[in-house]
């Protein structure tokens, strides 16, 4: 499995227009592409982004599934009103899952219906490592140093991806050409969220060995996610 991990940067005040043509016209659109939508997101610390993750059953399925969605009458149908919220749309990096654990949605997820307005409490969290290159070690770090505390504090991980080092095979959506490492996980609400960042805050560990070693590996700070899940996502 290869998943396409896109923030997009739109319009100021656009962002709701975006989520209500994506989540009526472009889940199962593009699912029917051969494509798992996986979660789609206000970004909680910008408010004219929207950040989404799309899975494929392969390199191979992927160049085939946009080709087919992207050429086909759903986006042509909505692609004018999608295009239109957006200022940038190229900030996107292709993944390989390291890792994936209960809580993570695996295509035929249930999800709410067409037409659900109601939003979950739930906070979908994590960051993006930007690393030298994909042999720095930086998994294996993650795995004995960063997880352990990550999961002490309550936030351990659902799903672990590094960059997936191939050229593009649909260029028509151009792709960072990047190493990272990136983690996500889930938080009922705001509070636990919350309790989590005051426990990281406090721990000394964390502070005295944990953060010195992410920012000697890194070449460039960490993009720290706090993401809400729209009325449709499967990752909530």
């Amino acid at each position: 499995m290869l998943v396409d991990l896109r923030q997009y940067t739109l319009h100021p005040g656009r962002r709701d227009d975006l989520i209500d043509v994506f989540d009526e016209h472009f889940v199962e659109g593009q699912e029917a592409s051969g494509m798992h939508l996986v979660g789609q997101f206000r970004d909680l610390d910008d408010p004219d982004r929207f950040v989404w993750l799309r899975a494929f059953e392969s390199y191979e399925a992927r160049g085939l599934a946009l080709s087919d969605f992207y050429g086909g009458p759903i986006w042509k149908a909505h692609s004018r009103a999608a295009n239109e919220t957006m200022l940038d749309s190229d900030n996107a990096l292709l993944l390989t899952p390291l890792e994936l654990r209960t809580g993570y949605p695996v295509p035929g997820s249930e999800r709410p219906p067409i037409g659900a307005v109601d939003i979950p409490s739930t906070i979908v969290a994590g960051a993006v490592y930007h690393r030298r290159d994909l042999s720095d070690g930086f998994a294996d770090f993650f795995n004995t140093q960063i997880e352990p505390v990550l999961a002490e504090a309550g936030a351990r991980p659902i799903a672990l991806f590094e960059t997936f080092p191939a050229e593009n095979n649909f260029p028509a959506l151009p792709l960072r050409d990047e190493s990272v490492l990136v983690w996500l996980t889930t938080f009922a609400d705001f509070a636990s969220y919350d309790e989590h960042c005051r426990w990281l805050a406090s721990s000394a560990i964390w502070r005295d060995q944990i953060q010195p070693e992410i920012d000697r590996i890194s070449v460039a700070p960490p993009q720290h996610l706090r993401l809400s899940p729209t009325a449709r996502s499967a990752l909530r």
